[in-house]
């Protein structure tokens, strides 16, 4: 199998399409890829959260410190 990575910038949505279309095939031959999707998304989505949280609140001191 070949080595080399690619990065694909995809929504949320369009990553659970692609988790449900493997999720009809044989878990033997999908089950490691699925599991791989899910943990680079989790990853990404918390990395996401806790920066939209960081912007929120600075936003949030700024406007406070305004009114």
């Amino acid at each position: 199998m070949d080595k080399k990575n690619i990065q694909l910038e995809l929504t949320v949505s369009e990553a659970n399409v692609i988790l449900a279309g493997l999720g009809e095939q044989p878990y033997i031959k999908v089950a490691g890829l699925i599991e791989k999707i899910q943990q680079q998304g989790a990853s990404q989505l918390k990395s996401y959260q806790s920066n939209n949280l960081v912007a929120h609140n600075e936003t949030s001191e700024i406007l406070s410190e305004d009114g």
